[in-house]
């Protein structure tokens, strides 16, 4: 039996908008293109969340907090038939210097044990470049989306030496392009 192939998207900035720390479910906001984009993908990807969350780690909302507002995003994307089979989270501040805080590559070494996932045919999508690094370093294809914090830290790709396998300003476009290859 073949091994699954993966989409591994950080969160904020990235399927919803990125408000600076935020875990009121009231400011949760679904960027544009992200529920047809994720339908179109989930006919050849299963999905996951991994997402740093140094909110937590410097007190500005609790786990529990966080659990109800990704809760909440799951629910609107269950309702739009999209189906994320897991989130991981890292609740430290880079300080911590954490196994599970991207972009060290914890999580995705678990997603690939424990789905079966063949990374080499899997894709990362971010808007920071850890969420690039992490995906290089999981052995993923990549993909930088110019949404959330990815245009103030563009010029840091290339300063970092970190080269994404592609470069949207939309996550619909990334969808598009991630069909055409996977075709």
């Amino acid at each position: 039996m073949s091994k699954r192939k993966a989409i591994i998207l950080d969160r904020d900035g990235v399927l919803i908008e990125d408000k600076n720390y935020s875990y009121k479910i009231e400011d949760l906001e679904v960027l544009p293109g992200v529920i047809e984009g994720l339908k179109q993908l989930q006919e050849e990807f299963i999905f996951f969340i991994v997402t740093n969350q140094a909110g937590i780690g410097k007190g500005y909302y609790t786990i529990k907090d966080f659990h109800k507002y990704n809760n909440y995003l799951i629910s609107i994307l269950n309702k739009n038939n999209i189906k994320i089979e897991q989130t991981f989270f890292c609740p430290h501040v880079r300080e911590d210097n954490c196994e599970c805080r991207k972009p060290n590559p914890k999580y995705l070494k678990e997603i690939a044990e424990k789905w079966d996932i063949d990374m080499t045919s899997s894709w990362m999508i971010g808007d920071h470049p850890s969420d690039i690094q992490f995906g290089i370093n999981g052995g993923c294809k990549t993909v930088y989306i110019i949404t959330g914090h990815g245009e103030k830290h563009l010029p840091y790709l290339e300063v970092k030496g970190i080269i994404p396998t592609s470069i949207h300003s939309k996550f619909l476009e990334a969808t598009k392009e991630i069909m055409g290859i996977e075709k």
